[in-house]
């Protein structure tokens, strides 16, 4: 195993080893401080973070206007706060000369607002800006404006050059690194363009190796780049390490940090870890976001996917396929039905699946009406959490506030699910761990075969990265 060196990175020395950002309230300052203390770059979550009361408890994040405009301001107001409070925690673990990063996804609501307020709020405690989830154009401007180094997340070298092209070509002494996540094996939500097929991942080589090529007809051969996703083993990607063809490279950590003592994820989560098989993270296109996301296969994806299974294409008026009557709701209202489409129906209302819920894309869905309800009453409780949602059709942008579309029961909402995980500790903490959102590389079946973790061992992040540095 080739030397792990330190190489530098914005404008300091340290070992090639960054924690990657994980929100809602997983990359908190806890786990951040003490990975800039062992000598990488901790990243600290600005996605709703937590925030404490004078006891140090958790303060919920609970919702007491109205409308959910209204709504939409308590949120931001608790994500400045959150995330103010967690970086003031990174810092005093990590001490005054380490850096520390900052996470935000671009598409999460009033993410230029909230970066911009928690940076101006945290002067001279934050040394970098990480964001992705979307095409950040104006990252590079928010991050100079506050004299610090912007990582942008890309998944192509096409897609950073339309970056560098329209905005960051402006700034470039504010170019800390670009961070290449691997969009096929990634956690979180993933950037697969179109053109991209989800079941035939790529080899990031090639990737990175044209990453570079466009960074260096820009004169940036001295910006490292960070792969992110799949990484577990640095023993694996020796041949990246002192490779010219790539330049500078440094490897982001993102599942591996979710099981250390001071990862502050529930400790059902992390038993749940122990226990993956390979194949059980996968893709799906569920997220409320319209991205591809990587989770864990429990029953809220199998819910999921079992609901949108039950679906049927519908016409108002007769025609030669579609002609087979059908009636729902109180008023009964008259659709036209295929004949396997009607008999699937009536197999599902015999099943308890008896309440159907349009789609934007002209189908129903068939839910039992407990789910219904709760479909429902989560769209109307909308807090506004992201730029724009699919699942209950609000948007950032006025006056309506609203896509214009119509909300997409087969979704569900983000904001509700990973608070729930993130704050799963008590008695029934393994249930709601099973039956929420759990993001996760597509390495975390490694949990269960590495021997580091044999005998139920769960390190300190300081063990955790002195152990990465061997290679293993």
């Amino acid at each position: 195993m080739k030397a792990v060196n330190s190489i530098r990175m914005g404008n300091k020395e340290v070992l090639p080893l960054i924690e990657g950002g994980k929100g809602v309230s997983v990359s908190t300052g806890v786990s951040a401080g003490h990975w800039s203390a062992a000598g990488g770059i901790g990243t600290i979550s600005i996605v709703n973070a937590d925030s404490y009361d004078e006891n140090g408890n958790v303060i919920p994040q609970i919702y007491h206007a109205k409308t959910r405009r209204e709504r939409h301001e308590e949120l931001i107001q608790y994500a400045i706060k959150g995330g103010i409070t967690q970086i003031r925690v990174a810092r005093d673990i990590a001490g005054p000369k380490v850096p520390l990063h900052v996470n935000i996804m671009w598409e999460m609501a009033a993410s230029e607002l909230i970066a911009s307020q928690v940076l101006e709020q945290s002067k001279g405690l934050i040394d970098g800006v990480t964001c992705g989830a979307g095409m950040p154009y104006r990252l590079s401007e928010i991050a100079a404006k506050h004299a610090l180094y912007y990582y942008p997340i890309v998944s192509s070298g096409r897609a950073f050059n339309a970056l560098w092209r329209r905005s960051y070509r402006k700034t470039p002494e504010w170019l800390g690194g670009v961070v290449y996540e691997d969009p096929w094996r990634a956690g979180g939500h993933n950037g697969l363009s179109n053109s991209e097929n989800p079941l035939e991942p790529q080899d990031p080589f090639p990737r990175v190796v044209e990453l570079r090529r466009v960074m260096r007809q820009y004169g940036l051969d001295h910006v490292p780049i960070i792969m992110a996703g799949n990484v577990w083993w640095l023993s694996e990607w020796e041949d990246w390490i002192d490779n010219p063809d790539l330049g500078m490279i440094a490897f982001q950590f993102g599942t591996r940090p979710l099981l250390t003592r001071e990862s502050q994820i529930p400790q059902a989560w992390k038993d749940r870890l122990r226990t993956l098989k390979k194949g059980d993270v996968y893709l799906n296109h569920f997220s409320p976001t319209g991205f591809y996301s990587s989770a864990v296969q429990n029953s809220f994806l199998n819910e999921l996917r079992e609901r949108s299974q039950r679906q049927v294409p519908f016409s108002r008026e007769a025609t030669e396929m579609m002609n087979v009557p059908y009636e729902y709701g109180a008023r009964k209202r008259l659709i036209y039905v295929t004949q396997t489409s009607f008999e699937n129906i009536k197999k599902w209302e015999s099943e308890g699946f008896t309440q159907p819920l349009r789609t934007p894309d002209h189908t129903f869905i068939f839910v039992t009406p407990e789910k219904a309800g709760e479909i429902q009453q989560d769209q109307n409780n909308c807090m506004g959490c992201l730029s724009m949602c699919q699942f209950s059709n609000w948007s950032q942008v006025g006056p309506s506030y609203t896509t214009g579309n119509r909300p997409d029961p087969r979704s569900f909402c983000i904001q509700k699910t990973l608070q729930a995980i993130a704050h799963a500790n008590g008695p029934d903490a393994k249930e709601v761990v099973d039956h929420n959102l759990m993001f996760s590389g597509t390495t975390g079946w490694r949990f269960g075969s590495d021997p580091f973790y044999d005998n139920g061992f769960i390190p300190t992040v300081k063990q955790l990265v002195d152990r990465i540095i061997t290679g293993y």
